[in-house]
């Protein structure tokens, strides 16, 4: 059984009500199809009913509940909401009423603030910034938490490495440059979530284009300092670096570069030093390696609010919404 279909069976143990806020898009909607067959979530999607029911043609989405933002009685309550919220932002009712009525991730926010969802997938047709920026002004972050990062759920094939060929990868969708205090919160985050998702032991690597000082820059430093405060504050946690890839994954690289280390040789999640490389990472072993990549899912927000890559599939989407009803399961 695959991964994701493990995933599938824990979603359905405990269904989540997940919200959908881009019912203009095609694959959304093939998702939802299959998701409500297969009985993994409960569904909300939001959009002008008749819009959606001429896009969704041969699929059935009759179980899906279908808000209309200027239908729906409950939209006076959610603006009235949302100004309460941000009044010390300077928020009025009708920037709030706009808001909800003309972005439809700010509604499914709202959904998700008020208790009526448990979750949010969007970004199929949307940015990252479209997508998450409602979520950190809304829903913000989990308490303890330092920072909202995102990962990338990587599923190699015919692979050795990681957990039987399963990786996290991050930040691979959000950070863009973290400072060291910054990078080390994002392996705790990752570390948490791998134990979470995979239920296996997280064995994290700090990565660099350096193996135990095998370099000396100043980018090299930032990822040493960074892997001294993880082990000094998430000493819960098995952290170690700075490593290059081959020495953090292949068990004779390791041997050669880092043979004291309890990490390499054997990491499942891989910290890359800044959005560049991990960007660039989780692209090159998707399309080479033919690998399943489902994200970037975020870390860190007090629901889980989800975001997607605009090349997704419509199966990409059931996935990324089989996730995100296990994080709301567990709240992480």
């Amino acid at each position: 059984m695959s991964f994701i279909e493990e995933i599938k069976i824990r979603a359905k143990q405990d269904k989540k009500t997940i919200v959908l806020p881009e019912s203009m898009d095609r694959r959304v909607l093939e998702a939802a199809d299959t998701i409500l067959k297969e009985d993994i979530a409960n569904l909300i999607i939001i959009g002008n009913k008749e819009e959606i029911s001429k896009e969704a043609q041969g699929l059935d989405i009759s179980k899906a509940v279908v808000i209309d933002p200027w239908q729906a009685e409950m939209t006076e309550e959610l603006i009235n909401e949302l100004v309460n919220l941000r009044k010390h932002k300077g928020m009025t009712y009708d920037e709030a009423k706009k808001l909800l009525l003309e972005d439809y991730m700010y509604y499914a926010c709202m959904l998700v603030k008020t208790k009526r969802a448990d979750g949010v997938v969007s970004g199929a047709c949307h940015s990252s910034s479209n997508t998450l920026r409602p979520a950190l002004q809304i829903i913000k972050t989990k308490p303890g938490v330092e920072l909202v990062s995102a990962f990338f759920l990587m599923i190699v094939p015919e692979c050795d490495y990681g957990e039987k060929g399963t990786f996290i990868f991050a930040d691979a969708g959000l950070e863009q440059n973290p400072t060291p205090e910054r990078l080390a919160a994002i392996a705790a985050s990752s570390a948490e979530t791998f134990k979470m998702l995979i239920q296996k032991e997280p064995l994290v690597a700090m990565l660099s284009h350096s193996t135990m000082g095998s370099a000396k820059h100043a980018d090299v430093d930032k990822v040493v300092e960074a892997v001294n405060i993880a082990k000094r504050n998430y000493s819960q946690y098995k952290i170690d670096g700075e490593l290059q890839l081959d020495a953090a994954i292949v068990p004779e690289v390791a041997k050669m570069k880092a043979p004291n280390s309890e990490v390499a040789g054997r990491a499942n999640v891989l910290i890359f030093p800044d959005l560049d490389a991990g960007n660039i990472g989780y692209k090159l072993v998707q399309r080479l390696a033919k690998a399943e990549a489902y994200g970037p899912i975020c870390q860190g927000i007090a629901v889980p609010i989800n975001d997607l890559s605009r090349g997704c599939s419509s199966s990409d989407i059931v996935g990324v919404v089989a996730i995100t009803a296990v994080q709301a399961q567990n709240n992480i």
